[in-house]
């Protein structure tokens, strides 16, 4: 019984650190952020943050559905926000706007 346990605490604590599905949502959503968001040079229009704005309230939805299937603890929330923060600098968005959409991120995450 003692080893049934001691193996049921390492599962645990690996389970903690493991962040693949964390991963893979901050990466596709990173993507649908990317593939909707108006271009950096239309950032002074009008009509930006409505575009953003919109994108955002979508991308809500898919945060919510997330987390009500995933336990997510502080290290896989990190985890998350560094790979969507990293797809969107890749991607060539300015490093203040991603820290912003990503801190965005983090705020909805929780």
């Amino acid at each position: 019984m003692a080893v049934q346990a001691r193996l049921l605490g390492i599962h645990m604590i690996l389970s903690w650190f493991d962040a693949a599905e964390a991963k893979k949502f901050g990466a596709s959503l990173a993507q649908f952020f990317l593939e909707r968001i108006p271009k950096a040079s239309e950032k002074g229009d009008k009509e930006f943050s409505k575009k953003v704005d919109h994108v955002l309230e979508k991308m809500i939805v898919q945060i919510v559905q997330f987390k009500q299937q995933h336990k997510l603890n502080t290290y896989k929330k990190a985890q998350l926000g560094n790979v969507f923060k990293w797809a969107l600098l890749d991607a060539n968005v300015p490093a203040d706007y991603a820290d912003e959409i990503t801190k965005w991120l983090m705020q909805k995450m929780g």
